[in-house]
């Protein structure tokens, strides 16, 4: 039973206060909106998270003006590829808008910083509150009910909310939402270990997964060095690898950190942590993103690019988005405008995450993935190509040779309905 006092009246309620959730209540504090942020953990907190920043991430918290909270951290400047005893390592490509470097910062970190920012911008965060579950009138979502740390309850009433709290998104199904089940799906798991090689500019990808017994697994590794003693080290899984569920990941992460233990430097025995592991929706594939009074962002969206597992930038990048939108409903007093929202998530993300659904689906077979990742780490030329197209980093004032690529590719899915 909700006790009898409301939290004064938000324009916007946002549920979740990671990366989207942060990210949009920033950009509607900063546009003079009155908003509440519900974090049902304490920050800073820990996530299941590879940790590392992309340039596209780089650029959207430079534009929340974090450009200078992060020379603390550890900076690297590209990608070293590794597969089938060679390896091929590259700077982020050339973009007019982007850096050409990144960043690798903890989550319990990056997190409290954004969520402070927009604390500072003008939002109110309450940390420790669990959303319970919404508020409905006449088939509108009119907030939430929300218990406190103590265990009291109250109703958090707003104008519109925003549905951000990540991958499992309790909030959102309770709305309705839900996953494509016919569209890939990642799982993750990964933890720290001690490395001299800490502080290597280089973040690595490993495409020739293999588990305790040799046998190929159509995944990747990755080793992103900290810059604190530490890499964060991990393997991360699709769901069109044919034998998926039965994959034990806590023995395939075992395996990798075996597999690399000398190069790295690492005991594969004594990891700083206990390995955390998660399901991630990928492409955009939950819905429906929005409803009369509400919108879904980040993770809790499917917002989570299938070519590399990379969400953050895509947090980011639709919680900005649903700022807008909400804005123009907010300032013309017009809920319609909520309406344009999946819209713009399909001109921005659309193809591209449909041709990333069906290079899921294609790598999903052992030997498909051994010979591309054959072919491609032969030829550096090629392997830039990927990596420009896998970052979502083509350019659209040239069309060189990964543009062109991905042009094909974009016409191939054309004729692919359900990838």
């Amino acid at each position: 039973m909700a006790d009898s006092a409301t939290h004064p009246q938000s324009e916007v309620l946002v549920i979740g206060g990671g990366p989207a959730g942060a990210a949009v209540a920033y950009w509607l504090a900063r546009s003079g909106h009155a908003v509440t942020i519900v974090e049902k953990r304490t920050l800073p907190r820990d996530m299941t998270c590879g940790d590392a920043l992309t340039p596209r991430a780089v650029k959207q918290l430079a534009d929340m003006g974090l450009a200078d909270r992060f020379g603390e951290f550890h900076r690297y400047e590209g990608v070293r590829v590794t597969g089938l005893d060679r390896q091929i390592t590259m700077q982020w490509p050339e973009h007019p808008e982007l850096t050409r470097h990144g960043y690798v910062v903890r989550r319990r970190d990056l997190d409290t910083i954004v969520a402070r920012n927009a604390v500072a911008a003008g939002a109110t965060l309450l940390e420790g509150h669990d959303a319970i579950r919404p508020l409905v009138s006449r088939g509108f979502v009119r907030g939430a009910l929300v218990q406190h740390p103590s265990g009291a309850t109250k109703e958090i009433i707003a104008k519109y909310v925003v549905v951000a709290d990540g991958a499992n998104s309790r909030f959102g199904r309770s709305l309705g939402t839900f996953r494509s089940r016919d569209w890939p799906y990642g799982t993750a798991i990964r933890t720290y270990w001690e490395t001299p090689r800490h502080a290597e500019s280089w973040i690595e990808s490993a495409l020739d997964l293999r588990d305790r017994n040799d046998k190929a697994i159509p995944g990747y590794g990755w080793v992103f060095p900290v810059g604190d003693g530490t890499a964060n080290i991990g393997v991360g899984l699709l769901s069109t690898f044919q034998d998926f569920k039965s994959v034990n990941t806590t023995h395939l992460l075992e395996a990798f950190a075996e597999r690399i233990a000398d190069r790295w430097q690492i005991d594969p025995t004594r990891p700083v942590h206990k390995a955390v592991s998660g399901r991630i929706p990928m492409g955009l594939s939950v819905a429906p993103k929005s409803g009369p009074t509400y919108l879904v962002v980040g993770d809790a969206s499917g917002a989570v690019n299938p070519f590399n597992g990379d969400g953050i930038d895509y947090a980011y990048e639709t919680a900005r988005i649903a700022a807008e939108i909400l804005h123009e409903a907010l300032a013309n007093n017009d809920a319609t405008a909520l309406q344009h929202y999946s819209k713009r998530l399909d001109i921005e993300f659309g193809q591209y995450f449909k041709v990333a659904r069906l290079f899921a689906r294609v790598i999903g077979r052992p030997i498909v993935m051994r010979e591309l990742t054959r072919v491609a780490l032969r030829n550096r030329t090629l392997m830039e190509w990927v990596l420009r197209i896998m970052s979502n980093q083509l350019r659209t004032d040239e069309t060189g040779p990964a543009e062109i690529a991905y042009k094909m590719a974009a016409n191939i899915a054309r004729f692919a309905p359900t990838a």
